[in-house]
């Protein structure tokens, strides 16, 4: 489902050479969740943005289902990230004001899927989520941790083939955390859908099928087992 073959990036910060990333190879089938585990600053989102089509990198390429990301157009990339990649970030922003099935049906509605036949859809997410009894609370009337759950029914509500998620339980309690990874993993479990999961907390690592680390630009397998199944 996901492909990236010798991805670089380089940024010059007060005329030193910064390389997040120098020659990254990684792979992510359907049904996977591979985690990809560093410090903050190690280019995790550098690589999770260039794998949206944010933006492009100096070189390599980045390939979804067949499709090379890095060539998109605007418009192109723009569609891509709507109906084939959800996305998951550690930022809880909703529309404010906003009830959580309309925050949730925010793309949908992008790809200009009528609001009723959005709500349809989305519906049955918000429930599996624990939200059936909130899906016309209002999104400042809902906790970090509901929030977040609105947010990943945004991201499945495409169906979307990959979902990339940078430090999703980064605003969390731990407990929280374990809660939104748990519901996060068996829907995308139950949909066949290839993950991508960038964090530097070990208890979120826990739950990847792979675990790979990011450091100096490369990437490197910690282990090829689950860590859940050792108890970590």
């Amino acid at each position: 489902m996901l492909e990236l073959d010798g991805v670089v990036k380089h940024y010059e910060v007060g005329g030193e050479l910064i390389r997040p990333l120098d020659g990254v190879s990684l792979t992510v089938a359907r049904g996977e969740l591979v985690a990809l585990y560093g410090p903050s600053g190690s280019g995790k989102t550098t690589l999770l943005t260039i794998v949206a089509a944010l933006i492009r990198p100096d070189a390599g390429t980045v390939t979804v289902a067949g499709l090379d990301v890095t060539s998109l157009s605007e418009a192109r990339a723009a569609a891509y990230r709507r109906q084939q990649l959800g996305y998951v970030g550690q930022s809880l922003d909703l529309i404010p004001g906003v009830s959580a099935i309309d925050n949730a049906a925010l793309k949908l509605i992008g790809s200009r899927v009528g609001v009723r036949e959005a709500h349809r859809r989305v519906a049955p997410l918000l429930e599996r989520l624990g939200l059936g009894q909130r899906l016309t609370s209002r999104a400042e009337q809902l906790s970090a941790g509901e929030r977040q759950r609105v947010l990943i029914a945004r991201a499945l509500a495409t169906d979307p083939g990959l979902v990339v998620a940078d430090e999703p339980t980064g605003s969390l309690d731990a407990a929280r955390g374990r809660e939104v990874l748990t519901l996060l993993t068996e829907l995308c479990a139950e949909r066949d859908v290839a993950m991508l999961l960038a964090t530097h907390d070990p208890q979120a690592a826990g739950f990847a099928t792979h675990v790979h680390e990011l450091r100096d630009g490369r990437v490197r397998a910690l282990d090829e087992s689950p860590l859940a199944e050792r108890g970590l």
